[in-house]
């Protein structure tokens, strides 16, 4: 194809082109890209931000002219001055040379200078960058709070806020908290255990549930499992109790033999339980302490016997009573606090010898109401019914690190427990009713010096929780109530949830004034007339034959119908009135018979026709027999 031929044929294609972008709706179909210059685009920026600093830096000369020496500033004003003249001589030997790559692009960089002190002109790499920073810059009073809050633990306790939870009017003798901590689980000597939910109540603070698992038993102990899905309800019976979250049961420990001497031999507790935990690592066991002397541990899979038994033994190896039991942190110790004054603790899984025994810990005869293990898990903490609290080194197991006494406890289940960085542990006293306030007393772990005390009430104080994810402490009285004290900017969640819902409002019954039935849909003929007006109705009931019936008059005569005209109008009224009150009889019943008789013998007709041919005539000798009667002698007369 030559070359007439191709410019011929360039019309009709880009005739062809304009046809195809109006079809398809491309308004810029075959035009060319646009393309930038981008050297002159960096250009242009790069002379901007020369401007830029030029302006910057007149700026400074001017405020530092129009400003007057001061000692503090002198050097660094000098230091300005020299600085900015190089500088200005650097900007404007880097615009004559445009292909320089070391031109600054922007504002000009912060001079170093010295915070405070002269300054001779000299800067080093230590200097700080930027004008001098006013006297004493750098100690901020909020670093110096946080720093303190850091070093003192008292500052982390939060008590600024509190919610009261009512459970009853009765001694609250046992709580629990499930490791998210969404609900609050309270237990009392009503025999009642409480559900509370946190994210569910609002600001009027009601339980959601209420049940009595074990009867008439007090509650003694309530703990929910390492993953928060079952409950161990432990109370005075014998027998122990599992529940789900919602409070229906899912096992129940098996009662052992109470005639067998030897408790291993059984298969359950025999007497009262005194407490009873969960394993912190195995969420399907959970131990058990009882006044049969044992202790026992069970497999929730397994409710038909226990999964160990451990026995306490006193100095003179007889048997001892256990008030208190608990886990170690990571599972492998069981401790026991027993009546004869005696922390026992075992392995787990060696239930014959104890690993460590301390036999004077408290005083014989006082029942160790708590024991726990600090999150570090080498420090026992425990509370004793001697009015005393003790921390102990389970490495050392021989003497106390510290006491502290004069704390009255008169309940059997008196708490105490470690804060959750294990500084502060916790404890509770009792007080008799009008002699002062109970307390919740906070001392240090190290020095054993109480550090802080919160007054919550007028009564004993008998539980304490302090949740570490949540940061807030729950507190159980012996006056029915549960007591939450929390921070709202150191806690989470929690009771912060409750405590800003508004109280919901009763929703009212609608009542009628009439109970009639509509039915709108129905047809005429099924409806009923609504009554409007008595008078009308009864003018209708007038008209009714059936509603208008008279009633039927006394009957006269003989009677009709089936109807006796006698007196009350029945067949039984006329036979009394007739035949049993007839009083035309006589009194004598003999002389009544006599009368027929011989009307008996001239026309006999039911006995006598039967017995014609074969009765004996009678013959009657009146008066001889009553000669023989008067003759015979008063001892042989018959008597009557």
């Amino acid at each position: 194809m030559d070359q007439r031929n191709v410019n011929a044929a360039a019309p009709d294609s880009m005739k062809n082109n304009a046809d195809i972008s109006s079809l398809m709706g491309f308004s810029g179909f075959g035009k060319k890209a646009r393309t930038f210059d981008l050297e002159a685009i960096f250009e242009q920026t790069r002379r901007t931000a020369i401007e830029r600093s030029q302006k910057v830096i007149e700026q400074r000369e001017a405020e530092e002219a129009g400003t007057t020496d001061r000692s503090p500033g002198a050097s660094y004003s000098g230091l300005n001055d020299q600085s900015t003249a190089s500088y200005r001589n650097k900007v404007s030997s880097n615009s004559d040379d445009e292909s320089s790559d070391d031109e600054p692009v922007g504002p000009p960089l912060p001079l170093k200078t010295s915070g405070s002190g002269p300054d001779d002109g000299s800067s080093s790499d230590d200097d700080f960058i930027g004008p001098p920073l006013p006297p004493g810059y750098g100690k901020i009073d909020e670093d110096e709070d946080a720093e303190d809050d850091d070093d003192n633990p008292v500052k982390r306790i939060p008590d600024s806020h509190e919610i009261i939870l009512h459970h009853g009017s009765k001694t609250v003798s046992a709580l629990g908290l499930d490791p998210s901590g969404a609900r609050l689980v309270s237990g009392g000597y009503d025999y009642d255990v409480r559900f509370w939910d946190f994210a569910g109540m609002d600001a009027s603070l009601q339980a959601f549930r209420s049940l009595q698992p074990c009867e008439c038993h007090h509650i003694k102990s309530l703990q929910y499992s390492v993953t928060g899905d079952v409950i161990l309800v432990v109370a005075g019976n014998s027998q122990a109790k599992v529940l789900d979250r919602d409070g229906f049961q899912v096992l129940e420990c098996v009662k052992g033999d109470q005639y067998i001497v030897d408790m291993a031999n059984t298969k359950g507790h025999t007497a009262m339980l005194n407490g009873g935990c969960w394993h912190p690592k195995i969420k399907e066991e959970f131990l058990t302490c009882s006044s049969d002397g044992t202790v026992r541990t069970w497999d929730i899979n397994n409710e038909k016997k226990h999964k160990g038994v451990f026995k306490p033994r006193s100095a003179t190896g007889k048997k001892v009573i256990p008030t208190s039991c608990t886990y170690s942190r990571d599972g492998k110790f069981i401790a026991a606090g027993c009546q004869d004054g005696t922390i026992q603790i075992w392995d787990r899984n060696l239930n014959v010898h104890t690993k460590f025994h301390c036999r004077q810990a408290h005083i014989p005869g006082s029942e160790t109401s708590c024991l726990t293990f600090s999150y570090t898990g080498n420090i026992l903490a425990s509370r004793g019914g001697d009015d005393t609290l003790k921390t102990w080194d389970i490495r050392n197991f021989r003497k106390p690190l510290n006491v502290a006494t004069g704390l009255p406890s008169f309940f059997p289940m008196t708490d105490c427990c470690f804060s959750p960085d294990d500084k502060l542990l916790v404890t509770c006293t009792s007080v008799k009713k009008g002699d002062g306030n109970g307390k919740l007393l906070f001392f240090d772990c190290e020095t054993f010096q109480k550090m802080y005390e919160i007054e919550v009430t007028d009564a004993s104080i008998v539980r304490c929780l302090w949740h570490p994810k949540l940061n807030q402490i729950m507190v159980g009285t012996g006056n029915g109530l549960v007591k939450v004290y929390y921070d709202p900017v150191k806690s989470h969640r929690g009771a912060k949830l409750c405590v800003v819902k508004n109280k919901r409002k009763c929703k009212q019954a609608e009542t009628l004034t009439q109970d009639y039935i509509i039915t709108p849909h129905a047809l005429p003929m099924f409806r009923e007339a609504r009554q409007r007006s008595t008078r009308k109705q009864l003018e209708k009931d007038r008209l009714d034959p059936l509603k208008s019936h008279k009633p039927e008059p006394p009957v006269s005569g003989p009677g009709r119908g089936g109807r006796v005209g006698t007196h009350g109008g029945t067949l039984s009224s006329f036979i009394v009135k007739n035949i049993a009150l007839d009083k035309t009889d006589d009194s004598n019943p003999r002389e009544a018979i006599l009368r027929h008789a011989k009307d008996a013998l001239e026309n006999p007709y039911w006995v006598a026709p039967a017995y014609s041919q074969t009765q004996p005539e009678p013959v009657f000798a009146e008066s001889e027999s009553d000669e023989e009667e008067d003759k015979e002698p008063e001892w042989k007369k018959r008597k009557i």
